[in-house]
Parts: structure tokens; sequence; C-alpha cells
């Protein structure tokens, strides 16, 4: 994966298990990450947001995260054209 790139829900719970494989085997944190190519800052970071998630799971949590954040928006646009109406409609223009 190129620097600087993102990182897939799928490919972060891949090299997590890479990870795991390596550590099984005996080799250190640091070691393992190396091998992976992660920092083991972002190794941690990912442990606690992907933790036991499956591919398919860490897939569904993105997705549901996006629209999630997609509805949040339309609420906040909603909820302020309503106020813009509820105050053209009082006189408070």
């Amino acid at each position: 994966m190129k620097r600087g790139q993102r990182p897939s829900a799928e490919q972060v719970v891949l090299m997590l298990r890479q990870i795991e494989v390596q550590m099984a085997q005996g080799k250190s944190i640091a070691v393992a990450c190396k091998g992976v190519d992660v920092s083991e800052q972002n190794s941690y970071r990912w442990r606690k947001e992907y933790g036991g998630l499956k591919v398919d799971q860490a897939r569904k949590m993105k997705d549901l995260e996006r629209d999630n954040a997609l509805l949040r928006r339309l609420v906040a646009d909603l909820s302020l054209e309503k106020q813009v109406l509820a105050d053209v409609a009082s006189g408070n223009s």
C-alpha cells in the first residue's frame, strides 16, 4: 500500500490478522508490525476500533457509519430549513 493512502476497513482487518499470526509465531509486536508495514501506533488504534471484527463486519460497520453521517447532515439541513420557514411565517425576516 502506498504511503499516505488510507487502507479500507477490509484491509485493516486483514493486516491485524497478519500481525496476530506473526505474534502467535513468537514475534514481537514491533517485528510483526514492521512485517506488515504498519506502525505500532496504528496497530493499537486499529485493534481498538476493529477488534474482533471479520472482514464483512468491518465493511458493514463502515457503510453504517457513512449512512449515519449522511442522515445527520440531512437532519441538520431540514432543521435549518424548518427554522427559516418558521421565521418567515412569523414575520421575523
